[in-house]
Order: structure tokens, then sequence, then C-alpha cells
């Protein structure tokens, strides 16, 4: 296939790219490096600079492509909240006029990097696709509305259009792994502080978990690139989907912390901090539909295994 990969010098982009472009597939790049790395973009893909609002003037109407991965977006809640004016026009705006390139130029297949997020505070688990959305911060909010723009222009303009709905990423590709600025996931920001024989900070000691500390589920970033590979494989019939990813198990912030210490062999330092607002106390995702519908399941399902993956870093 010919793909367009849009933000494919940021963590996941990179490692999706790389991942296709392994797979026997043509990959173009688009990202504005404005939150990615030019050094990420797998050697084998054709990268261009630019901006995903500015996509028709970028590509000329000869080119052309099997689908898109839209993965360009800002995703700091904290950053969302404070500053939903950038949020509103990247991950919004941006995203319709790719949508219009995708109408105009005829390309068959839009596959989205949607998120958790929109379900926001849910007293659901396992989180199903028909959990009532719920979005908590403005990131979530852009991200639920693109996923009803997906869905319109699938159903006015008859492009097959997927969101993928991931939960808690790590892991690393072929020495691609997360590198975000500030970096605020768990596992990488534990892993630094215990190396550094720093204390780790866990938000929330008494919620209603097994161990007080939130719950989460996590999945290996390859896995999430051949769940988009498998969406771009669907059926050119015009429909929408939505597919939560997710390994169906929830680990609590002091698992993850203890974990990652155990395969550094050292005994973390913990330190209890109060609540952040719009935390949920759980947060597992049931990805029974992708399976049953794709036969996606996680190739790396275990934790210790995703959080050895992130070690190699």
């Amino acid at each position: 296939m010919e793909i367009l990969i849009t933000g494919g010098a940021g963590y996941i982009g990179s490692v999706m790219t790389e991942y296709l472009v392994s797979q026997g597939h043509d990959v173009d790049v688009l990202d504005n490096l404005s939150r990615g790395y030019r050094d990420a973009v797998a050697v084998n893909a054709n990268f261009i600079e630019g901006d995903i609002s500015d996509t028709l003037n970028i590509f000329d109407e000869g080119k052309k492509f099997d689908g898109i991965i839209h993965l360009a977006a800002h995703s700091r809640v904290e950053e969302s909240v404070q500053n939903p004016a950038l949020y509103w026009k990247n991950n919004v705006i941006g995203t319709q006029r790719l949508l219009e390139f995708a109408r105009i130029r005829e390309i068959p297949r839009f596959v989205f990097a949607s998120t958790a997020a929109v379900y926001g505070v849910s007293a659901a688990s396992p989180i199903t696709e028909d959990t009532p959305p719920s979005p908590a911060n403005t990131y979530g909010m852009t991200k639920l509305t693109m996923d009803m723009a997906i869905e319109s222009y699938a159903k006015a303009y008859g492009i097959t259009g997927t969101s993928l709905r991931f939960f808690n990423v790590s892991g690393t590709f072929r020495g691609r792994s997360e590198r975000h600025l500030p970096e605020t996931h768990l596992i990488p920001v534990a892993t630094a502080r215990i190396q550094r024989n720093e204390a780790v900070t866990i938000f929330g000691s008494d919620y209603p978990t097994r161990d007080g500390t939130c719950v989460r589920d996590y999945i290996h970033v390859v896995d999430l690139a051949r769940a988009a590979e498998l969406a771009l494989g669907r059926s050119t019939d015009g429909s929408y989907k939505v597919f939560n990813l997710g390994n169906g198990n929830g680990y609590s912030n002091l698992e993850v912390v203890k974990t990652i210490g155990d395969l550094l062999g050292v005994a973390p330092q913990i330190e209890f901090a109060d609540r952040r607002s719009g935390d949920a106390p759980e947060l597992v995702a049931s990805s029974l539909r992708i399976t049953e519908e794709l036969g996606w399941t996680p190739s790396i399902p275990a934790l210790i295994d995703i959080v050895k993956s992130s070690l190699e870093a």
C-alpha cells in the first residue's frame, strides 16, 4: 500500500512508520517537527516537513495514497486545559483540513489515533466501545470531536474511517522509544528517577483500587502498529468503526513502579502526592471488538515484558 502517516516523527508515528516499511508498504511521513524528531523517521520512508492543514498544497494531484494514518496531534492533558486554543486549532481544524484532503483526492481509508481520554472518568470496567464518552479535559474533547468528524465524512463521502482508541502505550521497536519533552508518562519517568536514585511520585493513594493507586491498561507500541495495518486492510465500504486497543488487564501505578524497580534490581523510593484532578481510579479496555472483527490480539500482553522492552531504550 501507499500510505501517508501524519506525525510520523513522533514516538508512535516513528514506530508505525518503521513497522509498516518493514512489512513492505511504501510510506510518506508528514510532520512539522514541532514535537517530533527527524532522526526518528525510518530511512526507507519519504519524509516531508509540513503541516497537516496544508496537505492540499504539499502533495500534487498526481500523488496517490491508499490510506492515511493520522497521528499528528497535541496530546498533553495539562497543556490542553491551560491552552485550549492550541488544541482546538491543531487537533480539530488541522484534522478537518486533512479530511478535506482525503475527500478531494479520493483517498479511501482514514485511520485515526484516538484515545481512552474520550471516556473521561468512566465508572465502567472494562471499557467497551459502547461506553458513553465523557471527556474530562480539552485533549479528550478534541479527540472525540475528531472521531465524530471522521464518522460524518465516512457517511457522507464514502471514506472508510477507523478510530483506534489507545490506552497507555509503551515499549520500543528497533531503537525507537518514548521521547517527549516534557516526559509525563509513568514508565519512562519512573525509570529515569529510579536510575538516578530519586523518589518516584505517585499521585493519589486512596483510590478504590487494590492498593489505593490508579489502575491503567498498558499496550506495546508495536501492537498499535499491527492494529493500524489491520485497520488499513478493512474493506473500503465507507463504514466507520471504533476499536479500543488495550490488553484488558489493569496494573496499578504502584505495581508498575515496583516492576521497574525489580527489573533494575533496585528497591524504588516512592512518595505519594495528592490526587490529580480528572484522574479516573481505573481505566481498562475491552478489545473484544477488534479481536472479533479484525483478528487482532496483543502479541506482548504482560506488563513485565512491556517494561523490559521500555528498558531497552
